[in-house]
């Protein structure tokens, strides 16, 4: 099965990632794109794009919004499910576009597509970077930086406090192609002046499009195959050095946590459950003693009539009945239980089996 590919666009507030994204829908040229909008704030998405953008070709379905905070915090509680349920549509979308926050790191993003349940399915066609031309020939990396600091206060999940010039840099280091958006509004020179300044801070082969108004052809911005997911470790991040620094003794460790098949999964066939409260804390040992990640499946109950769903990230989880067994059915329980590579299977299934 071919793999769906997926656009990410970077940029902070304001450099004009929605108006490129609004082009890109109206001129999709057949195809069928679905959006991840993760920026917000008040000068943040365009509430037309999100509540049906008006754009031939775009349902509300196809529009998802992850108001929740900034994406590189929240990917296993809102940007894997969200992936998931659009990959597993009946008629899937032929390119998936998540627009991500300006305060966003983008290497975790990217990494989280290495996650099992996405990874043989979806691919990171290529990360597109927005930068805001007259901010940056003004010596600002935006153009309220102090909406930006607004921004990032209301954000309770952000526990990275990098200087803006540091997330600016990151979003370069993982660019594939990057827009110097806003060009019209430049002086004669700083065009090419900008450019020459960017391309010092990118890796090479490193694409730079002077734009306005986000108008740039969507064949130049879809199909860059860069499998971006198996590509990570040429693309510097900040966070990444600060980290190895205050850990340098687990310099090997950390950079195989990175690795792209850091992840597991398996399946365990559970027995009728008669209290699945009791299941519930079962696995939340389970998560504890062991380190897991995510945890889904359903399991039947005995003496109800409903499937009973289960769905865990790290020690929190969620419950409930969503439709009655099917005649002739297999009730057979069966949860799926994803972590770091090296989890002891063997005792995970023997705790959830006894």
């Amino acid at each position: 099965m071919k793999k769906i590919p997926a656009t990410v666009i970077t940029g902070f507030l304001g450099s004009g990632k929605t108006t490129l994204i609004r082009h890109m829908l109206k001129n999709a040229n057949g195809r069928k794109i679905a959006l991840i909008i993760n920026e917000f704030g008040d000068l943040g998405i365009d509430r037309d794009i999100v509540q049906g953008c008006g754009i031939e070709g775009c349902e509300d379905g196809d529009v998802v919004e992850l108001a929740n905070g900034c994406i590189c915090c929240t990917v296993a509680d809102d940007f894997l499910p969200v992936m998931e349920a659009l990959i597993d549509r009946a008629t899937p979308p032929d390119h998936i576009v998540i627009e991500t926050s300006g305060l966003a790191l983008p290497k975790p993003l990217i990494q989280a597509f290495n996650w099992p349940e996405i990874k043989t399915r979806v691919t990171v066609d290529g990360v597109v970077s927005v930068v805001d031309g007259p901010a940056l020939a003004a010596g600002q990396f935006a153009s309220d930086e102090t909406a930006i600091e607004a921004q990032r206060k209301a954000d309770e999940n952000l526990d990275h406090a990098n200087p803006l010039e540091d997330l600016f840099e990151d979003q370069l280091h993982a660019a594939d192609m990057v827009l110097l958006n806003k060009s019209d509004a430049l002086q004669e020179g700083q065009v090419e002046s900008l450019i020459s300044d960017l391309k010092k801070r990118l890796r090479p082969g490193v694409q730079i499009v002077a734009t306005s108004h986000g108008n740039v052809g969507v064949d130049v911005l879809l199909g860059l195959d860069a499998d971006v997911q198996n590509d990570l470790d040429v693309r510097h991040s900040h966070h990444d050095h600060d980290h190895n620094e205050d850990h340098d003794e687990d310099h090997d460790h950390d950079h195989d946590d990175h690795n792209h098949d850091a992840f597991e999964s398996f399946v365990v066939d559970v027995p009728v459950q008669n209290n699945p409260g009791a299941l519930e804390n079962r696995l939340i040992d389970l998560v504890e003693q062991h380190g897991i990640l995510r945890v889904k499946g359903f399991v039947e109950v005995e003496g109800k009539s409903a499937r009973h769903v289960v769905q865990g990230v790290g020690t929190r989880f969620t419950r409930y009945s969503d439709r009655d067994w099917a005649t002739g059915e297999d009730r057979q329980g069966r949860l799926v239980i994803i972590g770091q590579a090296g989890l002891n299977q063997a005792a995970i299934a023997a705790a959830l089996v006894s």
